[in-house]
């Protein structure tokens, strides 16, 4: 989904803001039960080393759930299957509401 579609959509199952490594950011919508992914201009994932720059694209939209995504870089370390379901979601408050 390109950054840009989002000026047409008013509500949201979910933002996640992935956490990728030191202040480092992508950010997903959950719409309709699926997972999209954003992308710039270019075609390239969004990134962006400001979280609440990321935040603020959804300013004055209805977003049910905004969380912040950390996968886990221990899974090999605890017998668990690198990257399976391992994810810790932070709710994170909405700042225009």
């Amino acid at each position: 989904m390109k950054i840009a579609d989002l000026h047409d959509i008013q509500s949201f199952e979910k933002v996640r803001i992935h956490s990728l490594e030191s202040n480092l950011y992508q950010l997903s919508v959950v719409i309709d039960g699926q997972e999209h992914y954003l992308h710039d201009q270019r075609g390239e994932l969004l990134k962006s080393h400001n979280k609440l720059e990321l935040q603020q694209l959804f300013e004055g939209k209805q977003v049910e759930q905004m969380v912040l995504c950390h996968q886990s870089a221990y899974d090999e370390m605890v017998g668990q299957p690198v990257g399976e379901g391992n994810t810790l979601e932070v709710p994170l408050g909405n700042p225009w509401h």
